[in-house]
């Protein structure tokens, strides 16, 4: 692995999350690392392309650049015109929340990495299983193990992975675990509809409880048995 090995870094979460910052830092132990993510939030995003019109990109400092479209964009915008020549890896996160089951199909932050693994370089994406009081610092050190490994070795043709880590402390995690997919199970109602004051219906996605399917050897259990 060379010292000089480009590391490109990006999320969902928009360049200001705590995610990234945390995360870049760690990786400039062991590679070049540029960081090209959203001006903004851009969760559930999926693998959404901008097509209807132009991308702005910003530079914000050296080696940090803003999009003004989706995490997908970010990784396309800086394969082909930020970065000076084809990174070495691609990392997405540290995002805030778990990418589990039937999350990967919507997560902006999983697909950033999938863009990276269609073009042919090695991928990964990590999140942070929780909802508050982030342990960003747990997850970048084992993202930093994980590049350096990649680095080093190198990923199977085509082969995405997606990192869940449990919001732990460090010393408190058993091991790593290579798993599958769950599924997750809808409760109650999967729409919310209101009024406002103007008496026009408005509606709210997501607010219904969700489950996850215990069965097998998935990526819940892995996560609920990290400790």
């Amino acid at each position: 692995m060379s010292e000089l090995s480009r590391i490109l870094v990006t999320n969902d979460d928009g360049f200001h999350s705590k995610g990234i910052l945390v995360l870049a830092k760690a990786l400039q132990k062991i590679g070049e690392v540029y960081v090209v993510a959203p001006d903004r939030e851009r969760s559930a995003i999926a693998h959404s392309l901008t097509l209807h019109r132009p991308l702005r990109v910003e530079r914000i400092r050296k080696n940090v650049y803003t999009v003004d479209g989706t995490p997908a964009d970010c990784v396309y915008i800086g394969v082909h015109a930020i970065l000076p020549e084809r990174p070495h890896l691609i990392v997405s996160g540290i995002n805030k929340g778990g990418n589990l089951g039937d999350d990967v199909t919507y997560s902006g932050t999983v697909s950033a990495a999938f863009e990276g693994t269609l073009l042919g370089i090695p991928s990964f994406a990590i999140s942070l299983v929780s909802r508050r009081g982030f342990k960003f610092e747990t997850a970048a050190r084992f993202a930093q193990r994980v590049a350096h490994h990649i680095l080093k070795k190198g990923l199977p043709k085509d082969t995405l992975l997606n990192i869940n880590v449990p919001n732990l402390d460090e010393h408190k995690i058993k091991s790593y675990k290579i798993t599958q997919q769950g599924r997750w199970t809808q409760n109650g109602s999967a729409v919310v509809e209101k009024m406002d004051p103007r008496g026009k219906k408005y509606y709210w996605i997501g607010e219904g409880r969700l489950t996850f399917d215990q069965r097998g050897d998935t990526d819940f259990e892995a996560v609920s048995n990290s400790s």
